[in-house]
């Protein structure tokens, strides 16, 4: 048996429906071993973060470090990464290390508002780490954030992508789940063209986690060998049935459903 191995550089989600925990079991969902490096400890729950405590640049270095002298990931993705310093420390280590097939979840304020991502990390991100990267994921929000653009359209989206493209990364795709068309449309751009993912629009308030969730399934497919856009599309299916079948706990923002995908395709 082949075995393939994912790693998320993240912080960890004490209520477990984001960050490391939610890409731990997305990997395994999805038939990868999954790895881990820390970069923040939060207390939080479905009704907010309560407190984030980041770990120093030497501590999440140590970490790439053990994983890149034993145990190198034929996929990585980063989540909230907190700062530009750790941003930097990360993008040098993947680097050193030859890593490829890198998916960014450019992370910055989570459902309940709190802000995950230091204001002057963003040029660091910009600079240091979408430049590695296979595949950017990026919300509405985050894109603007990134490149300066309001996005009130699908050709301001596309400019968007275009400009994130050529910060480096080799493909784009701009989540459209924040957008106001009755479906959610998904754009990607890969220097040349541009891919529309449509799927219907869940209404509910059990959404916590879908960023990582869907960075973390693009990585593992990545990991077994898809091609980026191969890769997209069964993260899009992950994730929107992990929406459909809610697993309606918590009293705020809920978690996704990560055992969702693997059970529907069983009853197949």
């Amino acid at each position: 048996m082949t075995v393939v191995k994912a790693l998320t550089i993240a912080g960890s989600d004490s209520g477990g429906g984001a960050g490391i925990q939610a890409d731990l079991k997305t990997f395994q969902e999805l038939k990868a071993y999954g790895m881990s490096v820390l970069t923040a400890v939060t207390a939080q729950n479905t009704l907010g973060v309560q407190g984030v405590y980041p770990l120093t640049v030497s501590q999440v270095e140590e970490q790439l470090d053990s994983i890149g002298e034993d145990l190198k990931p034929d996929a990585l993705k980063t989540g909230m990464l907190f700062s530009a310093e750790i941003i930097e420390a990360v993008a040098k280590k993947i680097q050193q290390y030859d890593m490829n097939n890198v998916v960014i979840d450019p992370v910055m304020i989570a459902k309940g508002g709190a802000k995950l991502l230091q204001d002057e990390a963003i040029d660091a991100m910009k600079k240091h780490l979408i430049p590695v990267a296979t595949v950017v994921t990026p919300n509405i929000p985050e894109a603007e954030a990134i490149t300066g653009l309001t996005l009130n359209s699908m050709d301001d989206r596309k400019e968007a992508a275009k400009r994130l493209y050529h910060l480096g990364a080799q493909n784009i795709i701009i989540k459209g789940g924040h957008g106001e068309e009755k479906e959610v449309i998904d754009l990607i751009y890969d220097g040349e063209t541009f891919t529309q993912l449509i799927n219907d629009r869940q209404i509910t308030e059990n959404t916590h986690g879908t960023g990582c969730t869907f960075a973390a399934a693009i990585a593992a497919e990545l990991a077994k060998g898809a091609d980026s856009l191969d890769a997209i599309r069964v993260a899009r299916e992950f994730i929107q049935v992990a929406i459909e079948d809610d697993l309606h706990i918590g009293s705020g923002h809920g978690p996704t459903n990560h055992w969702a995908f693997q059970s529907r395709r069983a009853k197949v």
